[in-house]
């Protein structure tokens, strides 16, 4: 249900919300996995540190131990030059997912300001910019993903420096996430209505989180009408 407020703005997880990467995601991770520590990541263990999760946190997870960020970095883009392949590879379907564009038009045409907090590092919003032209709709300087310096998600501050850039407190803003240490990191950052969005029969347990205020399957069932001044 739909609460009566109006928000003034609009912010996004990029991963498994305006690309559906879940499958590219394990497939290189379990890969990179196998490579550090001679097995692949479980079900539990990619829901638990790799969704929503930066890079540092889960290659600190897989080594066992704490490492320095220079170290990270270094380890991150072995990573992500297998996954950035393996989008490449899926050719038409290396995509937005469905409604991304429709909703993003209507965005803009109600004048709703949004932009992305994501846990990518550089390398790979400017891949995402370049090949699925994201400049079309959002404003890169408003962008915020994982630099190094920023605490990740669960912790609120992508959310907050992300409200920041759009010049709007937590409070009135929307959020759409699709995974538990996001929705923990938007709860913590006060956001005014959060929602959840599930694409896999397996996730309904989104809705249970704490702060959820709506479940969606596609960004088709959001009402810009409803929800945005």
């Amino acid at each position: 249900m739909i609460q009566p407020k109006k928000y003034q703005a609009l912010i996004f997880d990029f991963n498994g919300v305006l690309f559906w990467d879940d499958v590219v995601q394990r497939e290189s991770w379990c890969l990179f996995s196998a490579k550090l520590r001679e097995k692949p990541l479980s079900d539990e263990e990619i829901d638990l540190h790799v969704h929503g999760r930066n890079n540092k946190h889960t290659l600190e997870y897989l080594l066992g131990t704490p490492i320095r960020q220079e170290e990270a970095d270094e380890f991150a883009e072995q990573k992500e030059v297998i996954y950035r392949q393996k989008c490449l590879e899926l050719g038409d379907g290396f995509t937005l997912s469905p409604g991304s564009v429709e909703l993003l038009e209507l965005l803009l045409t109600h004048h709703v300001p949004f932009t992305i907090a994501t846990a990518s590092q550089k390398e790979n919003v400017d891949f995402f910019f370049k090949n699925l032209m994201l400049d079309t709709w959002f404003d890169r300087k408003t962008v915020v993903y994982d630099d190094g310096k920023t605490p990740g998600k669960p912790a609120p501050d992508l959310y907050l420096r992300a409200a920041g850039n759009l010049r709007a407190n937590p409070e009135a803003c929307v959020v759409v996430e699709d995974s538990r240490s996001g929705i923990q990191a938007a709860f913590d950052a006060w956001v005014g209505y959060l929602i959840a969005l599930n694409h896999q029969a397996d996730q309904d347990w989104l809705i249970r989180l704490k702060g959820v205020n709506q479940f969606i399957e596609t960004l088709w069932e959001i009402n810009v009408k409803a929800l945005f001044k």
